[in-house]
């Protein structure tokens, strides 16, 4: 990690952006709101396994699930609200599904807007800079492997590359 000296340069709030999604683009979020204020984060929005997958299919909105980890990385409200968040069903229908990929749903719902939801969610847990969804398009990832294969989806891909992995 940098040190305060490194990114505060002569007091001023350094204009931070990242691009990504998963678990690293938050993590490193989680660490720059320490040093600036002026950050922002470019979420893909092509994730369509688990619960995103789920409400991308049953709603037919992008899917929260990066969005929601990053709004929780630039966070500032009580930790409670973190575990609120994250917070995963274990059980019924829901089983497996986090609350704060259902409170983004609801908050599309609302506005009507997946970009105005995402601002609106970001006022309501006071975050430090903003979160722009990479694109209002559906999209879906589509990887060539060598031999003319080609898998379709981000979760495809994925499990592909763990199966490479595990040789």
């Amino acid at each position: 990690m940098y040190h305060t000296e490194t990114l505060n340069i002569g007091n001023r709030d350094l204009n931070i952006v990242t691009i990504g999604g998963g678990t690293g683009n938050s993590t490193i979020l989680k660490g720059l709101k320490k040093y600036s204020t002026n950050i922002t984060t470019i979420v893909t929005v092509a994730d369509d396994g688990g619960g995103s997958g789920i409400l991308r299919e049953d709603l037919g909105i992008l899917p929260p699930g990066d969005i929601r980890a990053c709004l929780i990385a630039l966070a500032n409200t009580e930790p409670a609200m973190e575990t609120l968040m994250n917070y995963r069903f274990r059980e019924g229908l829901l089983k497996g599904q986090s609350f704060g990929n259902l409170f983004l749903a609801a908050m599309i719902d609302i506005y009507g807007d997946f970009d105005v939801a995402v601002k609106e969610a970001g006022d309501v847990l006071a975050i430090t800079g903003k979160v722009l969804p990479m694109t209002l398009e559906d999209v879906v990832l589509y990887a060539e492997l060598e031999g003319g294969i080609t898998l379709k989806g981000e979760s495809n891909i994925t499990e592909k590359n763990k199966k490479f992995k595990n040789v």
